[in-house]
């Protein structure tokens, strides 16, 4: 089976600053794999690229074998390619269920006549779409917040509202950056219970990126290391805890 995504070679350039040097990566539909490295290590960026926010200075990224590299962000999100950000991007001032309808409606099957004519088939949409946010909302656990303000929960809850969002786009890949950050223990290891439980039900291919090493290796069935910029190791989670380079990267000695 191909890939669903293949990244080859590619580099990310500002103004002549390399961020990301032939950063190369393949993934397999249906698995988890993690990008890790320290600070500054080129990982979102990576992230950018996939999600068109950034357009590689060179190099290629298929999707499903089709070239994708160049492409909007609304473009790919369409095609299957979502992702969360390392800062919390809630409407806070909406209720959460209306956030994760806001995220369903990049598949919005009817016309704008229809919308504002208030057609049959727009009531019909209209009440999937809610149904299917709700759905979203009881995956995450966080059903019994539907009416309440995004902006009023606890920050632990607002990730689970982001990801629930982003599942209502009905990704095929997803792209996590750090969803553990600002978690305590117990919240991190129910994120890894809840990403392994949407995984299997939707089949989603996911790629995360986190400094949370134990939610790596509890999740992650394949793990890609960068150092400044480049990939520096690329293994199954045990070879990458033993890598002496891995260990130098992030400790600055080897082991």
């Amino acid at each position: 089976m191909p890939p669903i995504l293949e990244v080859k070679n590619c580099t990310m350039q500002f103004s002549g600053l390399t961020a990301v040097k032939n950063f190369s990566c393949s993934l397999e539909k249906g698995r988890i794999y993690g990008l890790i490295g320290t600070n500054g290590a080129g990982k979102t960026t990576v992230i950018n690229m996939l999600s068109g926010v950034l357009k590689p200075s060179s190099g290629e990224i298929l999707f499903e074998g089709k070239r994708i590299d160049g492409l909007k962000p609304n473009r790919i999100a369409r095609l299957g390619i979502v992702r969360t950000y390392q800062n919390l991007r809630l409407f806070n001032k909406m209720t959460v269920l209306e956030n994760v309808i806001i995220g369903a409606q990049i598949e919005k099957p009817y016309s704008i006549a229809t919308g504002i004519l208030q057609l049959p088939k727009f009531g019909r949409e209209e009440k999937r779409i809610r149904e299917k946010a709700m759905h979203e909302l009881e995956i995450m656990g966080i059903a019994q917040y539907a009416d309440s303000i995004a902006g009023s929960l606890p920050y632990g809850l607002q990730r689970r509202l982001e990801i629930a969002r982003i599942l209502a786009a009905n990704p095929k890949l997803l792209l996590l950056d750090e969803p553990a950050a600002g978690m305590n223990p117990q919240e991190s290891m129910e994120l890894v219970e809840m990403i392994r439980r949407i995984q299997g039900e939707f089949g989603l291919t996911i790629l995360l990126i986190e400094h949370d090493m134990k939610v790596i290796m509890k999740l992650c069935e394949y793990i890609y290391v960068m150092a400044t910029g480049e990939v520096i190791a690329q293994d199954v989670p045990e070879a990458i805890r033993k890598n002496p380079q891995v260990i130098a990267a992030y400790l600055g000695r080897a082991e």
